[in-house]
């Protein structure tokens, strides 16, 4: 079973960083007026038809496949744009991804039929460009139109296309409801599981880019790092920055006392409080921003995963923190070592639905038929790791998935099987999670809409075990 490219936010490529928004803003259903103010060109300035005609080869490539966008982004013609460019395409992109259902929205009041999907993503593209980027409406228009005429499975659209988009610009967006932004079965899911008010934060959690969130080693001067990277301090020791463009070159990149992890895939190592050494297991591990933890605390860890070229990843980041794990390329499954841990994490692959406020195409690319066959592959891992635990050791399994097949419920059904091990429940604020995440298990349940006044988190269920026998 492939894992997920994205690991509960533990961040390998850079990436630009929108505003906090905060609850105030937040809007059940809003009525939108197209800006003028040209915040999207002032961004990316001289940006052509050539980086709207990327962004939409990016935006179908997100929505065919999990890990489309990427690949499309280290290809021609994306590759070969400049830098200033590529941003704009993949910043439209991202935003048409994010805002999907409320842009297929404002389009299907203006047409009474929906044109081939070339037409579409032109469409598509120049309203994420007016509603998400606040480019100038003259300029997304006529770019639009340009690149209609650039194509013949389009340009017998161009009429249309122009005709819709001034009259977007004349009247206006109208009223959207972020939950259109969410597939039906997953809201639906999410409803059943949480509620009309947390299914509006989760919706809500769709429309805005999040800032970035750093974890930093313990030897480092946090408040320091803090000011030099205009970053606020978060429960727990993560800082959170609304810098844009490429983290390496951030300050202090280059001194290795920091990585890129959103603020909730920082707990389930936390929780663990491994001590100067201990030994810890990271199963899964790559790309390794949860085996940098492990090993920053002074813990002997052994880093496993199945997938090499993930582990790649983990090495560089490893080689630049000056740290140090064991790191073993191979199926956790198959991995035969008789030692046992003071420490497991166990991070296993999962639909990743909780990790979509940075990765909007994880909504796209899940299936209601992926989460039966990897709650499968979670229940072997399970038993797996509770093998390399010692007697009085710790266990903790986690998943960026809000679909509880994948959490609570795998978590019942092996404490059954399971009858040495007992919940340790778990303290919120001394992990960094928010107080209402905490279940009457013990155990954590993170929602994107939870923490929105500090910018939200990802998605993640979290528990802690002991081994007692």
């Amino acid at each position: 079973m492939s894992r997920p490219p994205a690991r509960g936010g533990d961040q390998g490529r850079p990436q630009n960083r929108g505003s906090n928004r905060g609850s105030a803003q937040r809007r059940h259903a809003t009525s939108h007026k197209p800006s003028n103010r040209p915040q999207g060109e002032d961004r990316y300035p001289e940006v052509g038809v050539q980086a709207r005609l990327v962004a939409g080869i990016l935006l179908n490539a997100a929505l065919e496949k999990r890990t489309g966008l990427d690949e499309e982004m280290a290809k021609s013609p994306a590759r070969d744009l400049s830098p200033a460019d590529r941003a704009f395409a993949r910043a439209c992109a991202m935003g048409a991804l994010r805002r999907l259902g409320e842009i297929d929205q404002i389009l299907g009041k203006r047409l009474k039929a929906l044109p081939g999907l070339p037409t579409m993503t032109i469409l598509r593209i120049a309203v994420a460009q007016m509603l998400v980027l606040e480019t100038p409406s003259f300029a997304a228009v006529s770019t639009a139109v340009k690149l209609a005429e650039r194509d013949n499975k389009t340009r017998p659209y161009k009429n249309l296309i122009n005709a819709v988009l001034r009259g977007i610009d004349r009247d206006g967006f109208g009223v959207t409801k972020p939950e259109a932004n969410l597939p039906e079965w997953l809201a639906a899911r999410w409803l059943a599981n949480y509620g009309d008010e947390a299914l509006k934060g989760l919706a809500e959690a769709t429309r805005f880019e999040p800032p970035t969130d750093i974890s930093v080693k313990p030897s480092a001067d946090r408040a320091a790092l803090a000011q030099a990277l205009e970053a606020n301090i978060l429960e727990g020791g993560t800082l959170r920055t609304d810098r844009r463009g490429d983290v390496a070159q951030w300050p202090h990149f280059e001194d290795g006392d920091w990585w890129v992890q959103d603020a909730a895939a920082a707990i389930p190592a936390r929780l663990l409080d491994v001590q100067p050494g201990q030994t810890a297991l990271d199963l899964c591990a790559a790309p390794g921003g949860k085996t940098l933890q492990l090993a920053a605390s002074g813990a002997s860890v052994v880093a496993v995963d199945r997938s090499e070229s993930r582990l790649k990843r983990l090495r560089q980041n490893f080689e630049r923190t000056r740290l140090h794990a064991e790191v073993v390329a191979i199926p956790a499954e198959d991995w035969e070592d008789d030692r046992q841990f003071d420490a497991v994490l166990l991070d296993a692959p999962c639909s990743a639905t909780g990790t979509y406020r940075r990765n909007p195409e994880a909504l796209r690319a899940a299936r209601p038929a992926d989460i039966a066959k990897l709650a499968d592959v979670q229940h072997r891992l399970l038993d797996v790791a509770a093998q390399k635990v010692k007697v009085g050791g710790k266990l903790v399994y986690c998943v960026c998935s809000l679909e509880r097949e994948e959490g609570e419920t795998q978590m019942i059904a092996f404490l059954r099987r399971n009858t040495g091990f007992k919940t340790v429940a778990a303290e919120p604020a001394s992990v960094g999670a928010p107080l209402e995440a905490l279940t009457k298990e013990g155990w954590l349940r993170i929602l994107p809409g939870q923490w929105e006044e500090k910018g939200s988190l990802d998605g993640f269920f979290i528990a802690l075990l002991e081994r007692t026998a």
